[in-house]
């Protein structure tokens, strides 16, 4: 019998809810990282994000928080097949973060406490495609989901949206972060069932 890993528990969608190719809707919050859960407090987290010329912008706890906040309700799909449907979550639009940042870079590379690295064309962090989120469903961030604040991609597959983001690099040329470098596709279209390269 195949061992299964808690809170891979999943089940048909209810009516009129739609699946990518592949997946299935989890009843729970299944929590995967790449490695050990980093503890960053709010007193010590930091965002930087640094132009193509190497002009770098920063926000503290305060300041992330001082900006105007969303609440996007959003479904996940995770590459390891499983989808969960109307997320609510709490944080700062990619759009509100970048306004002021002036910049022709085309890519971002992002990169987390405890070393964990993605990248996205910047088109995908923007027109309100993605977040820096620090609330899950009325509270804080856990740590296990991200916390205290994540980036949030969710018309991508789960991996891009990176747990405890704590740099954007944009760039000119696109630079494979931890998953793409390994072998995962690297722009990750759920509907196109992009996992690995080659899908």
């Amino acid at each position: 019998m195949p061992i299964i890993s808690r809170g891979f528990h999943g089940r048909r969608p209810e009516p009129g809810k739609k699946l990518p190719p592949g997946q299935y809707e989890a009843t729970g919050f299944p929590v995967l990282s790449a490695g050990p859960t980093p503890h960053v407090t709010k007193d010590r987290w930091e965002l930087t994000v640094t132009t193509e010329v190497g002009r770098r912008h920063a926000w503290d706890w305060s300041a992330l928080t001082a900006l105007p906040a969303d609440t996007p309700t959003v479904d996940l799909h995770c590459v390891t097949k499983w989808s969960k449907f109307g997320t609510r979550w709490q944080g700062v639009s990619l759009d509100v973060l970048l306004a002021d940042v002036e910049t022709a870079a085309e890519y971002a590379l992002i990169s987390s406490y405890g070393g964990y690295t993605t990248n996205l064309p910047l088109a995908d962090l923007l027109d309100g495609k993605a977040w820096i989120v620090y609330g899950y469903d009325g509270h804080d961030l856990t740590p296990e989901h991200g916390g205290p604040a994540r980036l949030l991609v969710p018309h991508l597959y789960l991996w891009k949206s990176a747990k405890w983001v704590r740099g954007i690099e944009l760039r000119e040329d696109d630079t494979p972060g931890f998953w793409e470098s390994a072998g995962y596709h690297n722009y990750g279209d759920p509907w196109q069932e992009q996992r690995y390269w080659g899908d």
